[in-house]
């Protein structure tokens, strides 16, 4: 029974077991985004400098931008019948430090279960749960620096595991030259308790942003290097056994948005994200890598969108709201 187990363990999370070989196939949800603002920058933004809280689960080192006392709500569709929900609140405490909770649960809803030899065992469910606790202090000038703890449980039928991990982030931010750049450790730890009997690390991701608005244009562009450590001769190879160009591999690190400003209050945004759409490319449909969304900024109430494909069997739709009390 553990190999099925195993097995559907992979086939759920794919795509993303194939960026992260070096980490097994547990907890890759963590590369879902948190913000659909930064799934519709391509997935992946480290150095958005907005006032939206969700923002800060991708860079605890952006939490010093979040107005003071934001309650954060996120929603995701995934992959079938899955959905994904979240939360966020943060905290100022003086001038320069800042701390949030965030947490996200991950329903892949319901499965029949059958023996090797095709008997039902009946429904079975499996799930992710994350809760994280920020601290970010302002280190003086344009530089801040932030620290996420994580707890990770997850239990697919009657196979539960536990992770404690860490993410690193450090931002600097020119307000007067609209520049923001940030490096970031994500996902440093392990799990202290398995599915079976082989500890697995959780997919270590090193990740350097930058987000630049133009002088003249109401355009803000953002690029995002991820899998920074991974530059090996065997990341040349695909899941297939074929072999990458280098400009291929270069593209596989990289990840590219933009947005639209519409005046002070309303942004439209469009990414691209080569490695999903690489991966996805047995589908065979040009759109892939693709995302766009949409976001609303008003006095205390920020609301966000975005579609993007994350996943073969579905598309994805995310929706963000918060409010600063």
């Amino acid at each position: 029974m553990k190999v099925y187990i195993r097995l559907f363990i992979i086939s759920l999370l794919f795509p993303f077991a194939v960026n992260a070989q070096d980490a097994g196939t547990s907890f890759n949800f963590l590369h879902l985004p948190y913000s659909s603002h930064a799934a519709a920058l391509g997935g992946s933004n480290i150095s958005l400098p907005d006032d939206e809280i969700m923002l800060a689960i991708h860079n605890p080192a952006l939490l010093p931008n979040i107005s003071d006392k934001s309650l954060g709500l996120s929603y995701m569709s995934y992959m079938s019948d899955s959905k994904i929900a979240g939360a966020a609140f943060n905290m100022n405490f003086g001038e320069r430090s800042s701390a949030a909770i965030a947490a996200r649960y991950v329903d892949y809803g319901s499965f029949d279960g059958y023996t090797p030899d095709n008997i039902s065992t009946g429904t079975f469910a499996a799930k992710d749960i994350e809760m994280d606790i920020i601290y970010s202090y302002l280190l003086g000038g344009r530089w801040s620096g932030g620290v996420a703890g994580k707890f990770i449980y997850s239990k697919y039928e009657s196979y539960t595991s536990i992770a404690l991990g860490v993410d690193l982030g450090i931002n600097y931010y020119d307000e007067d030259g609209d520049f923001s750049a940030s490096i970031v450790l994500r996902n440093l730890g392990g799990q202290v308790k398995s599915f079976e009997e082989k500890n697995e690390k959780l997919p270590f991701d090193l990740q350097f942003g930058v987000t630049k608005r133009l002088a003249h244009a109401p355009i803000r562009l953002s690029a995002t290097i991820v899998n920074m450590h991974k530059w090996s001769k065997d990341d040349f190879y695909n899941a297939d056994g074929s072999e990458d160009s280098f400009s291929e591999l270069l593209l596989k690190h990289f990840v590219f948005g933009a947005d639209v400003l519409l005046g002070n209050s309303f942004h439209v945004s469009l990414g691209y994200n080569y490695i999903i759409s690489k991966e996805l490319s047995a589908e065979g449909t040009k759109w892939d890598g693709l995302t766009a969304g949409a976001g609303l900024s008003l006095k205390k109430i920020k609301l966000g969108m975005s579609y993007s494909k994350l996943h073969i069997s579905s598309s994805s739709l995310m929706f963000n709201a918060s409010y600063s009390l």
